[in-house]
Parts: C-alpha cells; sequence; structure tokens
C-alpha cells in the first residue's frame, strides 16, 4: 500500500496529470480556457503517430515471434470478454436500459490510448522497460469490444444495427486505429534508421505535447460532467470507479500467464483497466444510436479517466512490481 501512495503523490505531480487538473478545474469553474479543435486533433494525431512508430521499431529490434502473436490473442480475447462483465456488473449496479448498458460496456472493454501513453510514461520515469509491441496489442483491443457489445444489446433487447459494410467500415478503418497501426508498421519497416531520422520530431517533444493535450482532456472532462447532472446515478459513478480495478485484475492475470516483465504487465494492467473515449464513441454512434452519450462519454473521460491517471496508472504499476518481485 505504501508503494502505491508513494507511486500515486509522485504521479500527481507530474507536469501531465497536473495539466489535466488544470483543464478539468478550468471547466468546473466555467473559465474561457479553450484550445482550438484542430489543434487538439493535431496534438492527438502527433501522439498516435508518435506511440505507434516507435512501437514499431521497438519490435524491429526484437523480431516477430510467439510472444507477439500471443500476446495478440490475449488481448484480442480480453477485448471480447471484458465487456460481458461490465455487463452484469451493470445489471447489479446500474438501472440503466440495455442498450445504454451494452454501450457503456462496449467502452470498457475497448482501451484508452491516451491512458496507454501516460502509463508508458510513468514506466519511463520509474525506469520500467516494457515489450514495444505492447503498442500493437493497444491496437488490437480497440474494436473487438464493439462486437461483444452489439451481441449484449441485441441479445438483452435493445436495438443494435446490423454488422453491415458501413459499421465495419466505422470499426476497421477509425481514424485513431488507422494512424496507430499505420505508424506501427512504418516503425517495423525503417527500425532503427528510421528511428534516427525523426527522432528530434517524435521523441524530445513528446512529454509537452502530452501535457498540451492532457489540459484539453481536463476541458473535456469537465464540461461533461457539468453537463452529465442528473443523468450519473450513484451506481453509475460507481461503476466507473470499479471497472477498472475489475479490468486490470484480468489484465494482471493475462499478462502472468504471458509471461511478460514487469512493465508489459503494468501496460496489460493499464490496457485492460482503461476505457475507450475516441474509437468506440464514434462506432456506438452509428451502432447503438438510441444509447445516451451523455452516459457513456461522461463515464469514460469524465469518471474513469481521471482515476485511472491519479490511482491506477500507479497501482497497476506497483502491482506489478510486487507479483514481479
Amino acid at each position: 500500500m505504501q508503494d502505491i501512495l508513494a507511486l500515486a503523490s509522485a504521479n500527481l505531480l507530474t507536469p501531465m496529470i497536473l495539466c489535466f487538473a488544470l483543464g478539468l478545474f478550468a471547466a468546473l469553474a466555467r473559465s474561457e480556457l479553450t484550445i482550438p479543435e484542430a489543434v487538439a486533433k493535431g496534438m492527438s494525431i502527433y501522439l498516435l503517430f508518435s506511440i505507434g512508430f516507435k512501437g514499431g521499431v521497438a519490435v524491429a529490434d526484437h523480431g516477430l515471434d510467439a510472444r507477439l502473436v500471443a500476446a495478440l490473442v490475449a488481448g484480442v480475447i480480453l477485448s471480447f470478454v471484458i465487456p460481458f462483465a461490465a455487463f452484469a456488473l451493470l445489471k447489479v449496479m446500474t438501472r440503466l436500459s440495455a442498450t445504454d448498458t451494452a454501450a457503456v460496456a462496449a467502452h470498457y472493454g475497448s482501451i484508452s490510448i491516451v491512458t496507454f501513453v501516460t502509463g508508458s510514461s510513468v514506466l519511463q520515469a520509474a525506469g520500467l522497460a516494457a515489450e514495444g509491441y505492447m503498442v500493437a496489442v493497444a491496437a488490437a483491443m480497440e474494436a473487438p469490444a464493439i462486437i461483444s457489445a452489439l451481441y449484449l444489446a441485441s441479445r438483452s433487447g435493445g436495438r443494435a444495427e446490423k454488422m453491415d459494410a458501413d459499421l465495419w467500415r466505422e470499426i476497421l478503418l477509425n481514424g485513431s486505429i488507422v494512424l496507430l497501426v499505420g505508424s506501427f508498421l512504418i516503425g517495423l519497416v525503417t527500425g532503427d534508421q528510421g528511428m534516427q531520422r525523426i527522432e528530434a520530431f517524435i521523441v524530445a517533444p513528446f512529454q509537452g505535447v502530452l501535457c498540451l493535450f492532457l489540459l484539453d482532456m481536463g476541458l473535456v472532462a469537465g464540461r461533461g460532467m457539468r453537463n452529465a447532472k442528473g443523468v450519473l446515478t450513484a451506481g453509475v459513478l460507481a461503476f466507473g470507479l470499479v471497472m477498472p480495478v475489475v479490468g486490470a485484475g484480468f489484465g494482471l492475470a493475462a499478462g502472468m500467464l504471458l509471461g511478460l516483465s514487469t512493465g508489459g504487465v503494468a501496460l496489460m494492467m493499464v490496457l485492460a483497466g482503461s476505457a475507450s473515449y475516441i474509437a468506440v464513441p464514434a462506432a456506438m454512434r452509428v451502432a447503438l444510436p438510441d444509447a445516451n452519450p451523455s452516459i457513456y462519454l461522461t463515464l469514460s473521460l469524465g469518471v474513469t479517466f481521471p482515476f485511472n491517471l491519479v490511482i491506477g496508472i500507479p497501482a497497476w504499476v506497483a502491482v506489478a512490481q510486487a507479483v514481479g518481485g
């Protein structure tokens, strides 16, 4: 427990977390502080490209092997299975409709790439290395949860759209997935030589861009919390704090079974304990149009995302260190 509290305290005093807190405060205080949408989009593109490229270079150094394939398979299975756990938990803790329950479950089966990036930064600051192919696992975990959510919605009487070509296109060609996978492949092909050419662009500015991006995320989260009053009951809010712990437990089991390093186990927990607020909301607008965005967006971005930044990531790192010796 002392290790977790120490890591949480250290994490709270990092520029990234403090920038998020600043944005959250500004939004809740109704400040006029804003970041232009085009700038926020540009920062998102930069972060996705950077983490994907660096992951590809790491895999090029490591080489393609059975461990990489096993990790990818494990990530896909986790993304399929976690929505069922989330759905069951929501049924116990809330009175949401079947459609809203399935939509929320989809977000918690998928992943938050910004939480992953922040977790990677925390590991780097702690001097813990992780397998470079974890970025590929992150990409693999983006979409399967959407399929599980559609099955759950249909089985429970909710209205789910059919898995037609437009929906598959929305899922598989979502911009964040395309950019993450594409930059990963570019890094994989070009390797160290490619890294040497653009290192000044994707390494040195990374932490500063992440700070500004998290400032914007704080603003978005704060506005969502302001506008969602009356929609989020105590049970729904409690789910947003409990489900990351449940998901991280799944990630811990998977990481241990795969024999990942301490950093790899921590990142698997970060991925499994996070909730999407980019790829899945876009798909839910098409797949479950009757679902209430005020519920699933505010939960994933306004409750679970801050929880993971402040408490979750330090806790998962401490647990990974404890079980890894």
